[in-house]
């Protein structure tokens, strides 16, 4: 078997100890994917574009394309929750519309009348959107391929959303003073929530990296947490332990109030079953399923009558009260996880009335002292 390389180059200007962990965690990621199947070496790319090539010999209709080569490669490249995602799509509008037609008589025209029918169905416009892309990327590689001779998602609109629907859109964050209110919310309820809970929000991890916290990845000493998983479902492949979203593990500092909380729910646990999980299913050494969290915060809402209440938003709020509060986007794109962070300034900077004051006295103060 061919020996398995890879190459990393770092950005100009970095220190040698920055190089020397940024490496480190490279290396890492890049050994879980050649233990997982996802590097393949230079024979076995070869070998697997000549069995494509036979395979796309082979095909005749839109669906055998898809199973047999697009979600193949989707498979190998991407999450299991992204394949699902896909699969679901195809399996539910795009197959039944012309699944059975060959690839190369799908027109624009065929493409443009699922899209229509969807949206006369009452579907979302963020469906038909998500629609639209996998549609994208199906035909482009088909394109690619050379299993058409030309694209006809290039004659295809992306779709608009339909005459009188609007973009209801709550509110991305809570306010500090509305994230303190939740905080005094959580004194009635069961530890294990109430730490779960403290970490979204004092951390703002994803309910996943949470679900997936291991007593191995925390450090009780220095208050510290190594977020290193992500514990994600599909019906298919059902509860089972992935890599962080960017696939980088990262640490970050805790409360010392919230590391004191894991040390009691720590000892509640061992009663009961010992687990190497922080969050377990009752009684069990089990780890809890990473959907009970978005159950557990909708009685929460109800109870506490807390308006959209989801553990992504605590961790919008986090982004958005920091920076807003003057912390630089670095670091705060470095605690949640970003591997860019053009998206924590774009999805996650909230500005109120206060701030944007605050903005306006800053730049004035400025002038006056140049």
């Amino acid at each position: 078997m061919s020996r398995l390389t890879t190459r990393w180059y770092p950005p100009e200007g970095w220190s040698q100890k920055a190089i020397e962990r940024e490496l480190t965690k490279v290396s890492v990621k890049f050994e879980q994917d050649c233990k997982s199947g996802m590097v393949l070496s230079r024979s076995e790319r070869k070998a697997y574009e000549e069995e494509q090539k036979k395979e796309n010999a082979k095909i005749k209709t839109f669906k055998q394309y898809c199973e047999a080569v697009f979600m193949a490669e989707l498979g190998i490249r991407c999450s299991e929750n992204t394949r699902f995602s896909y699969q679901t799509m195809l399996d539910t509008w795009i197959y039944p519309a012309f699944g059975d037609l060959k690839i190369s008589e799908i027109t624009a025209a065929t493409i443009s009348a699922l899209l229509v029918s969807m949206q006369a169905a009452g579907k979302s416009h963020a469906t038909l959107i998500k629609c639209y892309g996998v549609l994208l990327g199906v035909f482009k590689k088909a394109y690619i391929n050379d299993v058409i001779s030309s694209n006809p998602m290039g004659k295809v609109e992306r779709p608009k959303m339909r005459k009188g629907e609007t973009k209801t859109k709550e509110a991305e964050a809570y306010t500090a003073s509305e994230v303190k209110h939740i905080l005094s919310c959580l004194e009635s309820e069961p530890l294990k929530w109430k730490v779960f809970v403290n970490l979204l929000i004092d951390t703002g991890m994803r309910r996943g990296e949470c679900c997936g916290l291991q007593w191995k990845n925390i450090d009780f000493k220095r208050n510290l947490i190594t977020i290193s998983n992500n514990l994600c479902y599909t019906p298919q492949k059902g509860v089972y332990l992935d890599t962080p979203k960017n696939g980088k593990s990262r640490t970050v500092d805790v409360d010392p109030s919230i590391i004191k909380m894991l040390r009691e729910l720590r000892q509640e646990q061992v009663k009961k079953a010992f687990s190497s999980f922080v969050f377990t299913q009752e009684g069990s050494c089990e780890p809890m399923h990473p959907q009970s969290p978005t159950r557990y915060f909708a009685k929460f809402a109800k109870k506490k009558n807390i308006n959209h209440f989801h553990p992504h938003k605590l961790r919008h709020s986090f982004a958005s009260i920091a920076i807003t509060n003057g912390a630089d986007v670095a670091s705060v794109s470095e605690k949640i996880g970003h591997s860019d962070k053009a998206v924590t300034l774009r999805m996650y900077t909230h500005a109120d009335e206060e701030s944007i004051k605050r903005a306006s006295e800053i730049y004035r103060e400025s002038i006056r002292m140049a």
